[in-house]
């Protein structure tokens, strides 16, 4: 058993905190910024909660962090009352934001200067993988700091595979959205093309998904596109976060994406049609949309 602490109690981290405790048998304290929620976390599963993420840290072996965005992450690290402060030499930051690259490497040199280690884990599977205890991570950081927290991350993942340095679990992660961005796109407008042919796409799919087109996203999805629902899972909004964190790492690495910002921008149209909260599949409704 570790003792470790877990930053960040949203859709995502919530399950994911919650599984560290009750199938790792882990010594859990959590923080959230809304701290009734980290109250009730610690009702639910018999942990502890902190008033900040320097409280929640301290002299803990593991501290995990699930934030929105870079800023973010910064905040609940190296800002006032920040967890880098705190934590005791030698112990584990096991960062599951999906966040830039950049900010993976900055903090990684941070912890460095103080003696403690940094990964980059960003995770996919959404909401029902952390549920369900069955993400993905992409890990980036030294193999000896990956081996000690990997049984830990094991507690929440089916799968955990170090992709590199410092930085290259979030590249990995972005090769993921990119991936995933042009296959809702096809699917959407797959469906979309069987309607207006007026065939009966629970028939097409069942043949086609067991061909060289299937995939997770039109195994997962297509019942709920086909139907006309859109709240089963990852946000437009967080889906163009990510996005313009891949097109703006291409910019830099003088990479070219440009089915990635073609789709950016058809979820910027879902957003306008005011479905910033509906998830990734919603690129349907763009096709659909009178």
């Amino acid at each position: 058993m570790a003792t470790v602490a877990f930053i960040g109690l949203g859709v995502m981290g919530y399950p994911m905190a919650g599984h560290l405790k009750s199938r790792g048998g882990h010594d859990v304290t959590v923080f959230n910024r809304s701290g009734e929620k980290a109250k009730k976390w610690a009702q639910q599963f018999g942990g502890a909660y902190a008033a900040t993420p320097g409280e929640a840290a301290k002299d803990k072996d593991f501290v995990f962090s699930c934030v929105g965005n870079d800023d973010d992450l910064r905040a609940v690290t190296i800002g006032e009352n920040g967890a880098f402060q705190s934590m005791k030499k030698g112990a584990i930051f096991v960062d599951n934001t999906t966040a830039s690259a950049e900010v993976a490497r900055e903090l990684d040199a941070e912890a460095r200067e103080r003696g403690i280690h940094f990964l980059d884990a960003p995770v996919s599977g959404g909401q029902a993988g952390a549920e369900n205890g069955a993400l993905t991570v992409m890990v980036g950081g030294e193999q000896d700091v990956f081996d000690k927290a990997k049984p830990v991350i094991e507690s929440f993942a089916k799968m955990v595979g170090l992709m590199g340095p410092a930085g290259a679990g979030q590249l990995t992660k972005m090769i993921n959205q990119i991936c995933i961005a042009g296959l809702v796109q096809g699917l959407a407008e797959g469906i979309h093309f069987g309607k207006q042919a007026g065939l009966d796409i629970e028939k097409v799919i069942e043949v086609i998904s067991k061909g060289a087109a299937g995939s997770w996203q039109m195994e997962n999805r297509h019942k709920t596109m086909n139907a006309g629902k859109y709240d089963f899972g990852f946000a437009v909004d967080w889906m163009r976060k990510d996005l313009g964190i891949c097109l703006a790492e291409a910019n830099r690495n003088n990479a070219k994406l440009p089915v990635t910002a073609l789709v950016d921008q058809f979820y910027k149209d879902v957003q306008i049609m005011g479905g910033n909260r509906w998830d990734t599949s919603s690129l349907l409704a763009r096709l659909e949309k009178k």
